[in-house]
């Protein structure tokens, strides 16, 4: 099949555009655009597997490695390794509880946040 080849040409691609933020030790990327596009690029090589195309399968899986590479040592804090991947799912969990705490908190604090909008 022909989109298979075009499928792992733009993982390829992206592996290739990929590589220079992974090489350099300066580079600092956010867990919240790593670890989404980490979760993509895996969701997409099980679907890829599921329908019999192996090689956008194996390209979407070098693209969610790549991106979970990035999570790991380019994050933008003091800790690396794959332990900021659980650190990104906790904090949207904190972020989550507070935005629906505020949600169904007073009237007052509603009325004040619609008013500060205008």
């Amino acid at each position: 099949m022909w989109q298979d080849l075009v499928f792992l040409a733009g993982s390829t691609l992206s592996i290739v555009f990929l590589a220079p933020t992974i090489r350099n030790a300066s580079a600092r990327v956010p867990l919240g655009s790593s670890v989404p596009s980490m979760s993509i690029g895996a969701i997409y090589a099980g679907t890829y597997a599921t329908m019999g195309m192996t090689f956008s399968a194996v390209g979407s899986l070098g693209v969610a490695v790549m991106w979970s590479l990035i999570a790991s040592y380019r994050a933008p804090s003091d800790v690396t390794g794959l332990q900021n991947i659980p650190r990104f799912f906790a904090d949207l969990l904190r972020q989550a509880k507070r935005t629906a705490i505020d949600a169904i908190g007073s009237d007052d604090a509603r009325i004040e946040y619609e008013q500060s909008a205008d």
